[in-house]
């Protein structure tokens, strides 16, 4: 697959307020811009994007930070609003008014905060292993084993944690012998310091309060694809996600794929997407 795949890739760049961000590109038809989490980068998506490409125009950025996209210096250069900021520079890179929008984690977090706070640009929304962060934050206020297993999210808003970090630690979870040369150099391009300033500047900090402010409802239809077995987003989090969306929510759950569901279960999650976005 990986030489046939990589030969229909086109790469490119979106300038987003003078940070360059860079995007993998196949297909054609409405577009689909999909955002990577933690630790990771645009080559994730490789198999949704090979099972989508001959109906829609599929995108694959690396956020800031990772890979061949710029990385500021400074934590601020994180903000929520910044990330939203380079997903609305991409789809207007494209010279389309609005998209579908996927991410995963961290890319999810900026997938519900686009569709949220720029609604007219999200046509429908993609949403794997990541709850709606009102979810999150109820569940790290009142379930003490969401606390105790977001550790690592403390550990990486400590000043010195980039330090601990090294390429070939972060594709512990990259199980295809393949990718994980392609996902060691991707890292070597990344900026630990950057990558950690999601968490710095976005994360919920202890005290952990729930969220109570006024609800900005997603307008968008919503399919959420959700790996059980993923130990840092307990599945709790997904209750009440329905109270939060004007229109409907398809949830799936995948009971033998962990966080990174897009490649623990890659054939589920690419029918589950084509289905859904085909039938909609």
């Amino acid at each position: 697959m990986a030489a046939d795949f990589d030969a229909q890739v086109t790469h490119g760049y979106a300038d987003s307020n003078g940070v360059k961000i860079h995007y993998a590109t196949m297909g054609s038809g409405p577009l689909v811009v999909m955002i990577h989490g933690f630790p990771d980068y645009w080559y994730t998506w490789r198999k949704q994007m090979e099972g989508l490409a001959d109906k829609f125009q599929v995108v694959a950025i690396d956020q800031r930070g990772y890979n061949l996209s710029d990385k500021p210096k400074g934590v601020e250069n994180y903000d929520m609003r910044l990330l939203v900021g380079d997903v609305l520079a991409v789809i207007k890179h494209f010279g389309k008014q609005k998209a579908i929008v996927v991410g995963h984690d961290w890319g999810g977090a900026v997938a519900w905060t686009t569709a949220m706070y720029a609604p007219d640009s999200v046509d429908k929304l993609i949403i794997l292993n990541l709850p709606h962060l009102r979810g999150l934050s109820r569940e790290l206020a009142n379930n003490p084993q969401q606390q105790k297993n977001s550790q690592y999210a403390r550990d990486f808003q400590k000043p010195d944690a980039a330090s601990k970090l090294t390429p070939e630690a972060l594709t512990f979870w990259v199980t295809d012998e393949a990718a994980k040369p392609k996902y060691i150099a991707a890292f070597k391009n990344s900026d630990f310091e950057a990558m950690l300033n999601y968490y710095k500047r976005n994360y919920p900090r202890e005290p952990y309060k729930e969220d109570t402010s006024p609800v900005v409802k997603v307008k968008a239809p919503v399919l959420m694809i959700h790996g059980l077995k993923d130990w840092a987003l307990l599945p709790g989090a997904l209750n009440n996600t329905w109270d939060w969306l004007e229109q409907d929510l398809t949830l799936i759950t995948v009971p033998n794929a962990g966080h990174f569901v897009q490649q623990d279960a890659a054939d589920t999650v690419t029918k589950a997407m084509r289905t859904w976005l085909l039938n909609r």
